[in-house]
């Protein structure tokens, strides 16, 4: 077992001077959390994983902060686009911006003509041509730079693929999308760059067989439905349904019997509840279920888009 390293310095102390900001809009991204989730970071720890890696709000922010400077990072998500395109954002950060330039000129003519244009006659056929029998995509920097470029202008920045796995989100109605940002993108990449960040594709459930006492863990998950219909597990595929959510809070259980500090983001439904709050288990286990005030921003109707409460669910600095 590895011994947790040694304790930081004041995070005022470490701040960067530049601030690294997701370069994905993504379903459930933690950006506007972050003040609640800080508390929450122990102050040592050995290996970092973040097994629902998403938009990488908490790591780019562990990153700015300084948090993660020598230690080991893990970040992992089951979505192959996802990190086929970290990938060459990380490998070829030059090369994704001047695509995404050119795609920017062709958004500026074009608006939603050019988006469909990229969605069906470019992105769609280019991933399906490169997908690996192991379920990867082996993305190229254009691909990259069209994944961004849909993301960045398609509704609400969901990424969703129909039944023959065909990405099928519609144009958003963004009047000027910032759609290319070199400076963004190169931040991000020396993120993804940094000595040991290892990115994976995988199922949250590697962390299980990897993560040893004195690990941190933040874990993202799909967030289980308030209502049937806000169901947020359908914008990504295959569904993170209640079977799903089991597994999470026994490997989380496990984890944390185990020494892992553990930070978890959830929404309040009732199934959440029965799973943490109110579960005598996980409590045994150190874990406690925190009410953080939040707000929900993809939603179909503008008017359901206001402020919620969700969970952190942690044993850090209760």
């Amino acid at each position: 077992m590895k011994a947790p390293g040694p304790a930081l310095p004041a995070p005022c102390a470490i701040i960067k001077l530049h601030m690294t900001r997701p370069l994905l809009k993504w379903v459930g991204g933690k950006r506007q959390l972050l003040t609640a989730l800080r508390p929450h970071y122990p102050q040592a720890f050995g290996r970092y994983i973040e097994p629902f890696f998403g938009s990488g709000a908490v790591f780019f922010d562990l990153f700015d902060s300084g948090r993660v400077d020598g230690h080991e990072v893990v970040l992992i998500d089951q979505n192959a686009d996802l990190i086929g395109c970290y990938e060459m954002v990380r490998d070829e950060p030059d090369a994704v911006s001047g695509v995404l330039e050119q795609l920017a000129d062709g958004h500026a003519r074009g608006g939603k003509t050019h988006f469909y244009e990229v969605r069906d006659r470019q992105f769609n056929p280019e991933r399906e041509a490169r997908r690996l029998a192991d379920g990867r995509v082996a993305y190229t920097p254009a691909l990259a730079a069209m994944l961004i470029y849909l993301n960045r202008t398609g509704f609400n920045g969901l990424f969703r693929v129909n039944a023959r796995g065909a990405f099928n989100v519609p144009a958003g109605k963004y009047v000027r999308p910032r759609i290319a940002d070199r400076e963004r993108v190169q931040a991000v990449s020396t993120a993804l760059r940094a000595p040991g960040v290892c990115l994976r594709y995988g199922s949250f459930t590697e962390a299980l067989t990897m993560a040893e006492a004195g690990d941190f863990l933040y874990l993202d998950p799909p967030y289980a439905p308030l209502s049937p219909t806000a169901n947020f597990t359908s914008y990504t595929a295959p569904r993170f349904g209640p079977e799903a959510q089991h597994a999470l809070q026994q490997m989380v259980i496990t984890l944390a019997r185990r020494g892992c500090a553990i930070v978890l983001s959830n929404s309040t439904a009732p199934q959440i509840a029965e799973l943490y709050d109110r579960n005598t288990v996980a409590q045994q286990a150190g874990l406690r279920a925190l009410r953080i005030p939040a707000r929900r921003s993809i939603n179909r109707d503008a008017a359901g888009r206001g402020p919620v409460e969700e969970y952190v669910i942690t044993n850090v600095n209760l």
